[in-house]
């Protein structure tokens, strides 16, 4: 009860006429990052896929303002995800009466944003320990005075045999 709701929002757009693998890839470059980063990501990604993926990320963005009342670019993408879809089969007239069949694949594509955890702010020294640190040698004599590590002989190439002349 003492801590804060975490608020999950989420958007998922479905049957992507997307290959499910294709839109993973996209996907991958946004999880873990923040609102205004996924979107510069996704802006400078070259795959079609990371234009529905774009359109995904603004929707969930659009739900967490509008009903929860956050701020979008204070978000970070908790989880981004495809699944499959349907597969649309369609057939294709080959030579000689035949037919070849074509597969037209669909994703659904599932983004999650939630709120930053505040990180507790670093104590600050005591006062004692900063005395304590200020007494201690400076880093460079230390390391002056530590082994040093010997370096492996380097490997000699056997040297090539001369040929008898006869």
């Amino acid at each position: 009860m003492a801590a804060a709701e975490q608020h999950e929002v989420k958007a998922v757009a479905k049957w992507v006429h997307t290959s499910p693998r294709k839109a993973r890839l996209v996907v991958e470059h946004i999880r873990g990052r923040s609102v205004p980063e996924a979107r510069t990501v996704l802006a400078f990604t070259q795959r079609a896929a990371a234009r529905d993926v774009a359109k995904v990320l603004s929707s969930a963005v659009a739900n967490a303002e509008a009903n929860h009342n956050l701020v979008g670019d204070e978000l970070i993408v908790a989880a981004a995800y495809v699944d499959e879809g349907p597969v649309l089969k369609r057939w294709r007239a080959r030579a000689r009466g035949r037919a070849a069949r074509i597969q037209k694949p669909t994703c659904h594509i599932t983004i999650k944003l939630v709120q930053p955890e505040r990180a507790p702010e670093p104590a600050k020294p005591r006062e004692d320990e900063a005395d304590a640190g200020a007494k201690r040698k400076p880093a460079g004599e230390t390391k002056a005075e530590a082994p040093k590590k010997k370096a492996a002989p380097k490997r000699k190439t056997p040297a090539k045999k001369k040929e008898a002349a006869a």
